[in-house]
């Protein structure tokens, strides 16, 4: 595959590295230096690319969805802080005829933990002596706070039917690859659930396969579905 590589900071540079081991070829990388006004996105640059890979900035993922969809090119959007516009988002890949899967988190065990916790949410729904929390802690980089992936783990709870408030806290400090925890209490017990990154490659690979798996598909996708 010819892919091109939006935001190319610590994570891009990762996704470079997977892609070509995985025999694919890396035709256009886009960031805050040829990219700032989305001048970059261009017909003439990406003619020929077959997916587009996006960890850029919540500010600009919108925008870089809708100009890389009027091209005609599929998307994987891992890049988070834009979930406010997320139906609008919905309504450009339907318009464009593009496939485009969206994630909050690229590693197959966090989107194993969001089934964990919904179940453990339902289970519990019932329950109002428990109430629940949700933390993270990331690297002091991470533009959004909450991050997405912590989002999308009370929307889970939410549909599994935990209808209670859920408490949410998050830290930024160091070069924490990502820590996310769901708890449970009442007066009787304790229930803990987490889930701790050692590394970002576990992301950069399942964006890779991600592409990989939208080649020549259509329509919205999340990448929890593609791979359950």
């Amino acid at each position: 595959m010819k892919i091109a590589i939006v935001g190319y900071g610590k994570m891009g540079r990762m996704i470079e590295r997977f892609a070509v081991d995985r025999g694919h070829k890396i035709v256009l990388k886009l960031d805050e230096f040829n990219n700032a006004n989305f001048e970059g996105i261009t017909a003439e640059n990406f003619q020929g690319v077959d997916a587009a890979i996006d960890f850029s900035v919540p500010s600009a993922a919108v925008r870089n969805i809708e100009k890389i969809a009027a091209l005609g090119v599929h998307q994987v959007v891992g890049t988070t802080g834009w979930l406010d516009q997320m139906d609008h988002v919905r309504a450009v890949v339907e318009k464009s005829g593009i496939g485009l899967i969206w994630s909050p988190n690229y590693s197959v065990g966090v989107n194993a933990f969001f089934r964990i916790v919904a179940e453990a949410a339902k289970l519990l729904s019932g329950a109002p002596e428990y109430e629940a929390w949700a933390w993270e802690i990331h690297h002091s980089a991470k533009k959004d706070a909450p991050s997405g992936t912590l989002l999308k783990l009370v929307e889970e709870m939410r549909k599994a039917g935990y209808s209670r408030h859920v408490d949410t806290g998050s830290n930024r400090a160091g070069t924490i690859a990502g820590t996310h925890e769901i708890g449970f209490d009442s007066a009787a017990d304790t229930i803990t659930l987490r889930h701790t990154a050692r590394s970002r490659e576990g992301f950069a690979l399942g964006a890779v396969k991600a592409a990989e798996w939208i080649a020549g598909r259509t329509g919205f996708h999340e990448f929890g579905d593609i791979l359950f």
